[in-house]
């Protein structure tokens, strides 16, 4: 344990410092509670002790971690510099393997380093994402193998993180958030340690209930993000406007979404198959149908919007295969350098795959970021097609030139973007 460590003294430590952690531990940082960060990237340690923060998208972000960054938060890559805390909070990824399994690789890692200073009494409250009756079934045997604890010896609670990439501060501060305990007492005492830094906090019957509204949440928009698509393209056939329909559809009993290239981030796309597959393991397909047409329509996007480049080019005077297309933004949303299952990233490499000049710009890369994802740089003026993945529309290098398309082009055409379904 390292001096500055020792005076630190923390009461709570967060295993997993990335987009959801670090938010996570600056705000109860902020709330005057000290923390240790664990993260097994020592130099986003090394920054955040400097009181430099290494998310500068995160709004809010930048100022709790210069103000308490190596001092009410102190990040570590050892964890048994966490090993005097007494409530241990675990954020580390959750992903889907190629069949659309859960993968907890990642977390098996993190809770056989957990469980070697895991105590008697200590509460483990998990945040990541994953199927329901995760946290009362392989978390509890993993910190059970590594710990050599029994069950009843440690407290045990799931809280899902209810953020949005470059809104977490806000979001901890002002979202309702839920939690679970996998018995009362877990809960009970769960609930009393998240009251002291989240306001709006709301305790639910069990971690399984917890662990369901998270993949609810997720499910709900991923179906609502399909019907958007459909309703898209069927306004398309019908020679109708969708976005003007859409305007006066919506009201206080109806929300029809944004469409998009098809729904990209670590959240929408992936919860979907958390269920789809429980439910097909149990060889109850028909009561997931509707999850899965949804997964099926909205990456499929990138196929449709493929189809729509070609019309495009096909208006000008050029051969097609000579006709410069400039996908315009690649990351998974607007304004969020990220880029895990951007629809917009692979409709891009679509187009590359099928022999069309294309390339790519966006606000937030330089020309080798660009290039480091197999894709060509240009500047917009010099293409002949641009496509704006995050407001839907076609502009020409020259229309890109004039002023007063810059700012939609940049991905701010459509203030309703930021209804989330811009997770595109």
């Amino acid at each position: 344990m390292t001096a500055e460590t020792s005076e630190v003294k923390a009461e709570i430590a967060v295993i997993g410092l990335g987009n959801a952690g670090l938010p996570l531990a600056a705000v109860i940082a902020d709330s005057g509670i000290k923390v240790i960060g664990v993260d097994v990237n020592r130099q986003r340690c090394l920054l955040i002790n400097e009181g430099r923060n290494p998310i500068p998208q995160e709004k809010g972000l930048e100022e709790l971690i210069k103000k308490h960054g190596g001092r009410a938060l102190f990040a570590t890559a050892d964890y048994e510099d966490a090993a005097s805390c007494r409530t241990f909070i675990v954020i580390v990824p959750v992903f889907v393997d190629k069949s659309n399994n859960a993968d907890l690789s990642i977390m098996e890692k993190a809770l056989a380093s957990l469980g070697k200073i895991l105590k008697k009494g200590d509460l483990v409250v998990l945040e990541t994402t994953f199927p329901p009756g995760t946290t009362e079934g392989p978390v509890r045997d993993m910190l059970c193998r590594a710990s050599g604890l029994s069950s009843d010896d440690f407290l045990l609670a799931y809280s899902p993180e209810r953020i949005m990439t470059g809104y977490s501060i806000s979001r901890l501060r002002e979202f309702p958030k839920v939690i679970g305990g996998t018995d009362e007492e877990s809960g009970q005492r769960a609930y009393a340690v998240y009251k002291r830094f989240i306001s709006n906090l709301h305790l639910v019957s069990s971690a399984r209930v917890a662990e369901a509204i998270k993949v609810m949440e997720g499910c709900y928009r991923d179906v609502n993000i399909c019907l958007a698509n459909e309703l898209f393209k069927i306004c398309e056939s019908l020679g109708i406007d969708f976005f003007e329909a859409r305007e006066y559809a919506n009201h206080q009993y109806c929300h029809i979404h944004q469409p998009g290239t098809g729904v990209g981030g670590h959240c929408i796309p992936v919860y979907p198959w958390f269920l789809i597959k429980e439910m097909e393991a149990k060889e109850q397909f028909e009561r997931c149908r509707l999850l899965r047409t949804s997964r099926e329509v909205n990456d499929g996007m990138i196929d449709y919007w493929m189809g729509r480049i070609v019309q495009q080019c096909l208006k000008i005077n050029k051969p097609l295969a000579a006709v410069k297309i400039c996908v315009l933004g690649i990351t998974f949303r607007s304004g969020v350098k990220e880029f895990y299952h951007s629809r917009n990233l692979a409709l891009a490499k679509l187009l590359a795959e099928k022999g069309l000049d294309v390339y790519a710009f966006d606000e937030l890369l330089s020309r080798q970021e660009v290039e480091r994802w197999g894709l060509r740089h240009i500047h917009p003026g010099e293409a002949d097609l641009i496509f704006d993945c995050f407001n839907l529309s076609f502009i020409s290098g020259v229309d890109w030139e004039k002023e007063e398309l810059r700012g939609s082009a940049a991905g701010q055409g459509r203030p309703d973007r930021k209804d989330g379904t811009g997770c595109i």
